[in-house]
């Protein structure tokens, strides 16, 4: 079996168009990851018959360096290799979420309540398909945005993606600047 290519980017990865990666995944990844004494942000998995792609995101109190992301890689790598999860080819990267970082979990928008995020989401509230917003409250599995006057009550299973909008993109009144 072809093994696969492995990449190591430490660099804030700027569209997140990938869906979470599987359950299976997930609980195969995250322990290594956190094992290795980092945060598991979040798995992506795009699968693809020739050029599937793994991301994990990693991070800790003391930030994410290179060498960070190539000791992960190389411990995924080995129980990837073992374990055998992915059928066919892919390449797998290891990233820092960087300031816009990705939210896979409720857990990531209780710990930003008072920031930005912009939300993509599956079928329109109110109308929007995509809402920036200050997080206001977390409640259950439900996370209400607040976008200048409008609060939207979004329930977490709805997103497809999600994002922290950094500071220096959000001008006075809120909005994002992107």
């Amino acid at each position: 079996m072809e093994e696969p290519a492995a990449l190591f980017f430490c660099a804030k990865v700027s569209e997140n168009k990938m869906k979470q990666a599987p359950e299976h995944l997930v609980n195969l990844i995250e322990p290594i990851v956190e094992g290795l004494g980092y945060e598991c942000v979040g798995i992506e998995y795009n699968p693809h018959p020739k050029h599937g792609l793994l991301r994990i995101f990693i991070d800790s109190e003391n930030g994410i360096l290179v060498e960070d992301c190539t000791k992960v890689s190389h411990q995924v790598s080995g129980v990837m290799d073992v374990e055998d999860p992915i059928i066919g080819n892919y390449s797998l990267e290891v990233s820092s979420p960087g300031e816009d970082r990705p939210f896979f979990k409720v857990s990531q928008f209780e710990r930003y309540i008072g920031s930005t995020v912009l939300v993509h989401l599956f079928k329109a509230i109110d109308g929007r398909r995509k809402i920036t917003g200050l997080i206001a409250k977390v409640e259950d599995d439900t996370i209400t945005l607040q976008e200048g006057e409008q609060n939207y009550e979004v329930p977490f299973i709805a997103m497809s993606k999600a994002r922290l909008v950094p500071e220096y993109l959000i001008d006075k009144g809120g909005r994002s600047g992107k």
